[in-house]
């Protein structure tokens, strides 16, 4: 797989990966650079968006910038100005619009995804946010009984979602829980096999 800077969220990880993606002037997407490594055979393979800079014959010139998901999501086009870029290193001269691309993405698409994924009760996540500060609070004293009081909230959170992660295999399709839950369909199955103690290729 090609590299490129990527960005996550705690709760939905790979299920919405995003990272700046690149448009050429046509509108597709360039391919992957693979960069040979002049001492020895190999090379490392990138897709990170400065490198669109034309410089090279193995590196169109982009045309523009835009935010863009694992999901399939895609943000705003943000044209980048050559006249204006010159010379100068793309990375430098196009840092507003990639943090537009990643402010879009953060507060946005991720927002939006929060908002569409099944509601919690505030009760349960007013106490998730007590117990989470009580226990950052009790690091300072003592960390050691931090981690203890972390592993026993690790310990009931998989022992109370034993049950439901059963219940939302027999009721609810793939489609259903992976919309719910703000996931894709792989990464739903593995939840819910982790949370009910089965095999995820059953």
């Amino acid at each position: 797989m090609a590299e490129r800077e990527t960005w996550t969220t705690d709760e939905f990880g790979s299920s919405h990966e995003g990272s700046i993606g690149v448009l050429l002037p046509d509108g597709t997407v360039p391919e992957p650079v693979f960069f040979p490594l002049s001492s020895a055979a190999g090379g490392q393979t990138t897709s990170e968006w400065s490198v669109y800079d034309g410089r090279f014959s193995l590196t169109p010139k982009a045309h523009a910038l835009r935010a863009v998901c694992s999901c399939g999501w895609a943000g705003t086009e943000y044209p980048l100005d050559w006249a204006k870029i010159g010379e100068q290193n793309l990375r430098a001269a196009a840092r507003d619009l990639a943090e537009e691309c990643e402010v879009e993405w953060w507060d946005g698409h991720t927002a939006t995804v929060e908002k569409s994924a099944i509601a919690v009760p505030e009760d349960i996540t007013d106490l998730l946010r007590l117990v989470s500060e009580k226990i950052e609070k009790l690091a300072q004293q003592s960390p050691l009984a931090a981690v203890r009081a972390a592993r026993l909230l690790e310990v009931t959170a998989v022992r109370s979602s034993y049950w439901p992660a059963h219940d939302v295999r027999a009721k609810a399709s793939p489609e259903e829980a992976a919309a719910a839950l703000g996931l894709n369909e792989d990464d739903t199955l593995d939840l819910l096999a982790r949370f009910g103690n089965w095999s995820p290729y059953q």
